[in-house]
């Protein structure tokens, strides 16, 4: 789905856990997320704390869609 959203002209970023998968299906941007039960969050920290965690992985995801890339980049946290 990715890569077909991009061929549209649309910048994408795909936030996962497995990126190895992400670079075998083709996306172009990559943004490690935490877990594969929670990708997103840590149900483990307070709530502050997974709030920041979730700001810190989308303020990555929009930095990647603002960068011009050449191939395949994982923006790491």
């Amino acid at each position: 789905m990715v890569k077909e959203i991009e061929r549209a002209g649309i910048p994408v970023v795909h936030v996962c856990t497995v990126t190895p998968i992400s670079m075998t299906v083709g996306a172009n941007r990559i943004v490690p997320a935490v877990a594969i039960p929670h990708p997103l969050g840590n149900p483990a920290q307070d709530a502050a704390g997974e709030k920041e965690l979730r700001r810190k992985i989308l303020k990555k995801a929009l930095f990647a869609l603002e960068t011009n890339i050449d191939g395949q980049t994982v923006f790491e946290l």
